[in-house]
């Protein structure tokens, strides 16, 4: 019988790799009791696809905003709906031709109006040099 990714298990850095995320946020979530302990100890200590299901889950949420507290609930309660954090985002569509375009949140991006014009002129440059190399 061939064993199932479900049934792989994973050191500290394999877990780390496959759900980017630090080792050290994937103890610190231990530590608050986020995710279930690993199977053994020390350096023998190995997770399971639960785990990995589990970290993701966290990472997801967290990216979303939501407090680790109400993470922490949501876990608790399987079933229940994701946490609603409401949220707002203001991005910039800018229109380079048709069917390319490029879109920026200015906050995220810490682009002043001046870098924002020079990336869009070098990203039609690109464009044009691409287009020419396809012909």
């Amino acid at each position: 019988m061939q064993p199932t990714p479900q049934d792989k298990v994973f050191s500290l850095d394999e877990l780390s790799a496959l759900s980017a995320v630090a080792r050290r946020t994937i103890r610190y979530y231990l530590e608050l009791d986020l995710l279930d302990r690993p199977i053994g100890e020390t350096r023998a200590a190995h997770y399971t696809w639960r785990h990995l299901q589990q970290l993701l889950e966290i990472r997801r949420l967290s990216e979303q905003g939501v407090p680790l507290e109400r993470i922490r609930q949501r876990l608790a309660q399987p079933g229940a709906p994701a946490p609603f954090t409401p949220s707002i985002e203001v991005r910039t569509h800018l229109q380079l031709a048709p069917g390319v375009a490029l879109v920026v949140e200015p906050g995220a991006a810490q682009l002043s109006p001046e870098q924002l014009r020079r990336l869009m002129r070098e990203t039609l440059a690109v464009l044009a040099q691409v287009r020419g190399e396809q012909k």
